[in-house]
């Protein structure tokens, strides 16, 4: 299964489109959270999904899934790399009125050598890498976030407060 989820505050037409499209054309299952509609924001046709899910039902969501495909929304990237999913990510575009500020085009950009995380730019890109994501099968060859600290991330912090 595929999990879209694009945050609660603000419709995602571009991204919720392009995997609308794409479920049009494939037998995979796919469930999206949408959060926030307008009354003219793109509704799928093609795949099930809810406005809201608790935050037990997104847990599970993303524990079946496959691949997460969501925002560029740190929420959804750290839940993604915590359970060891791979993650296709689609930054919102403040320049489009996706979003207040471009700061998701920032994340993205952060994220993008990140094992585990793919980004697509545009919608356009959405259906072409779903497709080569699934066929790698990235989730069981990638591990989840260690609830641990790495030892360098350790040894960074304790050299930047001794400096201090």
């Amino acid at each position: 299964m595929i999990f879209l989820t694009i945050g609660t505050q603000e419709p995602f037409d571009r991204l919720v489109k392009a995997v609308d499209d794409w479920a049009a054309a494939h037998d995979v299952p796919v469930f999206g959270q949408l959060g926030a509609l307008k009354p003219e924001s793109h509704r799928p046709a093609h795949f099930a999904w809810e406005q809201f899910i608790s935050a037990d039902v997104y847990q599970e969501k993303l524990q079946a899934c496959r691949l997460l495909v969501a925002h560029a929304g740190m929420g959804s990237i750290i839940s993604a790399l915590t359970w060891g999913k791979p993650v296709l990510i689609m930054p919102r575009r403040a320049s489009l009125g996706e979003h207040r500020n471009e700061h998701q085009l920032a994340t993205a950009e952060k994220f993008r050598h990140r094992p585990g995380v793919h980004v697509a730019w545009e919608a356009a890109d959405v259906g072409g890498m779903i497709d080569r994501l699934l066929q790698a099968d990235t989730a069981a060859a990638q591990g989840g976030l260690s609830p641990e600290a790495s030892p360098e991330l350790i040894a960074a912090l304790r050299g930047f407060i001794q400096a201090r």
